[in-house]
């Protein structure tokens, strides 16, 4: 009988068969670890090419093959729950579809994890722009929202809400993983829904809960950019999105009627969006229009968004 993996390394993915494919072939020259790890795709109800894709080649990882699962329920939350369903390693792993690992990613995923042994770990996360020039509206603080992730030269605990993992480059103790629920399936992409937060949520949770979570700058991976995102309307709808969504989560069952702070932000929001438009120009305004976007969905969300009953399982 095959010794239990040390790792597993899920891989989530709903119709990006064109980026999967270049995901699947870096990751095999990866450095394989010491401990033995298996590799799954989790398919997560895609109606593009991905599956003929998937069933055409004997595709590996750092030499090992592998496996794939079909989750028909659409979400990333839901593909991820699904990859903590099926791991059988003590430690979980994820990576997105559009993204290159360092050769050594996975290797430097496993000391860390031998060495302290956390609840969790954050990789560092790289951006890289393809084939797409980067404007210059796009201001470096706003390329976290495009996933880039750097807490830091030095390997260290992470205990504070604003030193957030991202799941493009994560790994979580299963056991630890599957006591807390997995992922708020409310939130995270679903489809062509513009989302996200189950990541930052789960990592809230854990600082919350007192888990040990540990920052791995060695284990690197490059976000691979496409000109989709390179647009302002991406941000904008990502932040509205999210306003809209939590939201609806604090009002839970409370009247729908918003709060008259929320409008009070909305136009302080807009007073710092002109006053920023006024004084450097429009290349300069679009982390405050993002401010506006949220407020607007904080509004929509509280008034007509999913209430308690009416949400996903």
């Amino acid at each position: 009988m095959a010794p239990a993996p040390f790792l597993t390394l899920a891989l989530c993915t709903h119709n990006h068969a064109d980026r999967l494919a270049r995901t699947l072939r870096d990751l095999a020259d990866l450095t394989p670890p010491n401990r033995p790890f298996e590799f799954f795709v989790i398919d997560n109800a895609s109606t593009d090419e991905t599956p003929a894709l998937l069933s055409s080649s004997a595709w590996h990882a750092a030499g090992q093959p592998v496996r794939v699962v079909h989750e028909a329920k659409l979400g990333i939350a839901n593909a991820r729950n699904r990859a903590l369903s099926e791991a059988h390693g003590t430690f979980l792993l994820f990576i997105d579809d559009d993204e290159t690992p360092a050769s050594d990613w996975l290797a430097a995923m496993e000391k860390t994890l031998i060495d302290h042994a956390p609840d969790a770990i954050g990789g560092r996360i790289e951006v890289m722009f393809e084939g797409v020039a980067r404007p210059a509206w796009l201001q470096d603080e706003l390329l976290g929202f495009l996933g880039k992730l750097d807490h830091g030269p030095e390997g260290k605990p992470l205990s504070s809400p604003s030193t957030p993992t991202f799941t493009g480059n994560a790994a979580y103790r299963v056991e630890t993983l599957r006591q807390l629920g997995g992922f708020d399936p409310m939130l995270g992409r679903r489809g062509n829904i513009n989302l996200g937060g189950e990541d930052t949520e789960l990592y809230r949770q854990l600082v919350r809960l007192g888990h040990t979570i540990r920052w791995a700058p060695d284990a690197v991976v490059f976000h691979r950019i496409q000109a989709l995102k390179i647009d302002r309307r991406y941000f904008l709808e990502l932040h509205y999105r999210q306003g809209y969504m939590e939201a609806a989560r604090r009002r839970g069952r409370a009247s729908r009627v918003p709060p008259k702070y929320i409008y009070g932000q909305l136009f302080r929001a807009i007073a710092a969006a002109w006053a920023q438009f006024r004084a450097q120009g429009k290349n300069s305004t679009l982390r405050k229009e993002m401010n506006i976007a949220y407020f607007v969905g904080q509004i929509t969300g509280w008034a007509f968004g999913p209430a308690p009953q009416d949400r996903a399982a």
